[in-house]
This record gives C-alpha cells, sequence and structure tokens, in this order.
C-alpha cells in the first residue's frame, strides 16, 4: 500500500529546478528594468515553494506492507523515510474491526499493536480486511 502521490521525487527535482529558473529569469528581467524589490518577493516565493517540495518528498515514498508466510505475519511501514518492522504469529494476532467512519484498522496481539491502512481508499480497506482474516486466528 503506498502514498498517492502524483510526482516521484525525481520528476519533482525537475519541475523544481524549472520552477527555479522561471522565476530567477523573471526576477532578472525586473532587476534590469531597475525594479530591485522583486528580489525579495522571488526569495520569499522559492523559499515557502521549497519548504513545501522538501515536505512532499519526506512523504513520497511513504509504503505500508504486509507479508505472510506460513505462521508468521510481517508488517513492514515506511513513514517519512523511518522504516518500522513488526512480527505477528498467525495463530495468535487478531484483526480490530474498524469503525464505521475510521480510516485505519489495527493487527494486534498480546502487546504489540500496529495501525495499518492509511494509503487506502474504502473500497479496498474492505478487500484488504476480508483477504487477511482467514490467515488470522
Amino acid at each position: 500500500m503506498r502514498r498517492n502521490c502524483a510526482l516521484t521525487p525525481g520528476q519533482l527535482l525537475k519541475f523544481y529546478i524549472a520552477l527555479v529558473c522561471l522565476s530567477l529569469t523573471v526576477a532578472t528581467g525586473f532587476l534590469l528594468a531597475g525594479v530591485k524589490i522583486i528580489l525579495i518577493f522571488t526569495a520569499i516565493e522559492l523559499t515557502a515553494v521549497t519548504i513545501g517540495f522538501l515536505i512532499y518528498c519526506r512523504h513520497a515514498l511513504d509504503f505500508e506492507e504486509i507479508e505472510i508466510s506460513g505462521t508468521r505475519l510481517l508488517v513492514r511501514k515506511f513513514i517519512a523515510y523511518k522504516e518500522t518492522v513488526i512480527e505477528f504469529n498467525t495463530h495468535w494476532a487478531r484483526l480490530s474491526q474498524p469503525g464505521e467512519h475510521e480510516k485505519i484498522f489495527f493487527i494486534e496481539q498480546t502487546g504489540q499493536k500496529v495501525e495499518i491502512g492509511q494509503f487506502l481508499r474504502r473500497e479496498q480497506f474492505k478487500n484488504l480486511i476480508s483477504e487477511l482474516r482467514p490467515y488470522l486466528g
């Protein structure tokens, strides 16, 4: 399950470079025309865009992965460049039934609990739960 992102970090970098070149070209044109104040606004614009793109890139590669192998259930989450891996036994793991409007559910087993489903649409959510149930005890 992956985050729905329109651009990969590589595509975003190309777009960012084009945006910076265009902004600096326009700012240089105004500077040559004698309007020096435009440099301040260009710097503010590029700073804001840079911060926004950095936040976007930080989460563009986020994913959740569930792997079932025999009696082993492995949940791997990669959120904001931090990877978490939790292992469950399929005989003891349980699914928490999500509420009507909840966007996530939990897989839990004796003190361990992990939230799953933050990247899914509602119709995918129910399919995932129905696929997981037969494997869990």
